[in-house]
């Protein structure tokens, strides 16, 4: 369970510093390029995170090994642990974190500040309280 207690604590870390720097508007975001990367990289990093949390937690309780990154939030959803809802939003915040990390295509700004200002916390925030609740 330290395992996840770290992770878990890892993971308030980066969103606690990603709050420290984000702008209040997404004019300033898109203005600041440092700004704007350093966000972008904290946002793959709570979401990797967020993955290696889900992957410890499915090992610790024995549940079906996930195929991939997507995978690991399907068993928490079916093991019932998460709900349809926070495992589809993770999913897609695991693919936005594709995008930025591999620059497919360009990166819609605008889509990365909505989801950092209005999804990741609540999200990973939601997700964190219910590994916690099911350790």
């Amino acid at each position: 369970m330290k395992r996840i207690k770290d992770k878990i604590d890892e993971i308030n870390r980066f969103l606690d510093e990603l709050k420290e720097i984000f702008p209040e508007n997404y004019e300033m975001y898109d203005s600041d390029l440092k700004t704007k990367a350093a966000c972008e990289r904290y946002f793959e990093k709570i979401i990797e995170s967020a993955v290696d949390l889900a992957f410890i937690f499915i090992k610790i309780k024995k549940l079906p090994v996930p195929q991939d990154d997507a995978d690991s939030f399907k068993i928490l959803e079916k093991n019932k642990i998460i709900d349809k809802e926070l495992s589809e939003n993770l999913i897609k915040a695991k693919g936005m974190r594709n995008i930025i990390i591999h620059q497919y295509g360009k990166i819609d700004d605008e889509l990365v500040f909505d989801a950092i200002e209005n999804k990741l916390e609540k999200d990973i925030s939601e997700f964190v309280k219910k590994i916690e609740n099911d350790k």
